[in-house]
């Protein structure tokens, strides 16, 4: 039997919608790939990268909350995002949403 995602302390419905749509569909298989490979499925798959986002699932996977991150643990997460980030950047959808927000058809927030 699979726990779900928000089965893990600190990781809600809207995480686990996310991860389940890169196929991450369970706490453990979330636990077997770690943050930042999930993280990286996230924005290989066109998420916008958000650093507490990315450390949040990071201290959740350590039985953490989110604002337990500070200091040169903090600093490190960031230099891991940074990296991960660029690594995952998808070039093709920033330039069509950039285009579409240009001429005022993009995606509402």
């Amino acid at each position: 039997m699979t726990d779900p995602v928000s089965s893990i302390r600190h990781l809600g419905p809207a995480y686990e919608a996310s991860l389940a749509a890169v196929g991450i569909t369970s706490a453990q298989a979330l636990r077997a790939i770690g943050p930042d490979a999930a993280y990286a499925k996230l924005l290989a798959n066109g998420q916008r990268p958000h650093f507490i986002a990315y450390y949040a699932l990071v201290m959740a996977l350590q039985g953490r909350p989110w604002n337990d991150c500070k200091g040169a643990e903090k600093d490190k997460l960031r230099v891991t995002f940074d990296l991960l980030k660029k690594q995952n950047e998808n070039t093709d959808a920033h330039f069509w949403e950039a285009t579409l927000d240009a001429i005022g058809t993009g995606k509402r927030r």
